[in-house]
């Protein structure tokens, strides 16, 4: 049977404050929206997720989901019943997991108790038990509430896509604002699986800085080497760093040859364990002859950012006889800043010679190495 994921992504998340609703803003190098879709799409059983977001946000959410596979937006209503129901009628038959955008981290572990639960019963909605002393209160404490059979209800919620319709159908024009509250009140079994705190919702500023908290506890330092070469060839310029250096020789590659973008980019790919530069852009390919190597670094960057990772520093060393990196290094290291979207302190650019041994030494061409440190989530 399909499992969908449908993530609720409509509200104005206005509480957490800022200008930007809470789903959009950044939670590290990516979206709370691309968290919390990443969290769906990467478990072996979900087959498909797709997002509900609110009137005039396609902008926005496109923005914040990056290119990822949601098939079309579908647009919410004014309240959550609304846009659930609006994400209901875009599923067919099966089983669908509704998510809070608003919930980013999402265990693996969760998603199985709740479908093998959905075996036995009508649904199934993850729980955490309360742990503080519950009253009644205003002002002053009225009476003390007995906590032992409550919980706290979290999201995903997993039912059939069927009974869910039924139970909101029977439900009318109320809103309740969960799903189990409208499978409860329609007659239908809803079972608890164990939740997990990491499920808790994005509501306050607090909240955030715990997410921030959570999420930096969850990434690895891991760092990258990069090299690369191009001979000298045909008349300059010759391109560097993302710069045009005026010189009388030019450099010779499939693309601009840049080496020292080369060299960081197999760097940046090789912190992430996503190959190298010749994977990602081969030189075979027709459409890389001439191309601007800003292309490349970008790439790599992106594919880092995608995966939750943050770039904390490169370094680059230029191995030549000529032409001198120091009237240009602050340029590079300007320009490379510029393309990865860093501050200008987390980037080096160096400079050395070989005594004029070896191939750089009799000024036949340019070497450079390199090496990224980056962080990211660790691997499961």
């Amino acid at each position: 049977m399909t499992v969908t994921a449908l993530i609720v992504a409509a509200g104005s998340g206005s509480r957490i404050g800022g200008e930007v609703p809470k789903q959009f803003r950044l939670l590290g190098s990516k979206s709370v929206l691309a968290h919390a879709v990443d969290a769906m799409a990467s478990h072996p059983r979900i087959e498909a997720v797709r997002v509900v977001i609110g009137a005039r946000q396609e902008e926005m959410a496109r923005n914040a989901l990056n290119a990822r596979d949601v098939g079309a937006l579908i647009v919410g209503g004014a309240e959550r019943a609304d846009s659930v129901r609006a994400g209901l009628a875009a599923l067919g038959d099966g089983i669908v997991l509704v998510h809070d955008a608003a919930r980013p981290f999402c265990p693996p572990e969760v998603i199985d108790r709740l479908l093998d639960a959905l075996e036995r019963h009508d649904g199934a909605v993850p729980a955490l038990a309360v742990a503080d002393t519950l009253a009644k209160a205003r002002g002053n404490i009225d009476a003390m509430v007995d906590r032992t059979a409550l919980v706290r209800i979290q999201t995903p919620q997993a039912f059939h896509v069927e009974d869910l319709l039924f139970a909101y159908d029977e439900a009318g024009k109320r809103a309740p604002t969960d799903e189990s509250t409208v499978m409860v009140e329609a007659g239908l079994k809803v079972a608890t699986v164990e939740g997990d705190p990491m499920l808790d919702k994005l509501t306050t500023p607090a909240d955030w800085d715990r997410a921030e908290a959570s999420l930096a506890a969850r990434l690895i330092s891991r760092t990258g080497m990069g090299f690369d070469v191009h001979a000298f060839e045909g008349p300059g310029p010759l391109m560097m760093g993302g710069i045009e250096i005026a010189h009388e020789r030019g450099l010779a590659g499939h693309s601009d040859a840049d080496v020292v973008l080369h060299a960081i980019t197999d760097a940046l790919l090789g912190a992430a364990g996503l190959g190298d530069i010749g994977e990602h852009f081969p030189p075979s390919d027709p459409q890389w002859k001439g191309a601007a190597s800003d292309i490349f670094i970008a790439h790599a960057a992106q594919l880092i950012r995608d995966r939750g990772g943050i770039i904390d520093f490169v370094d680059c060393t230029v191995i030549a006889e000529e032409p001198k990196v120091g009237p240009h290094r602050a340029a590079m290291r300007s320009r490379v800043a510029e393309i990865l979207g860093l501050s200008v302190g987390q980037v080096s650019i160096k400079a050395t010679t070989t005594e004029k041994l070896g191939f750089t030494g009799r000024r036949e061409g340019i070497a450079a190495q390199a090496v990224a440190t980056v962080r990211m989530e660790i691997p499961r």
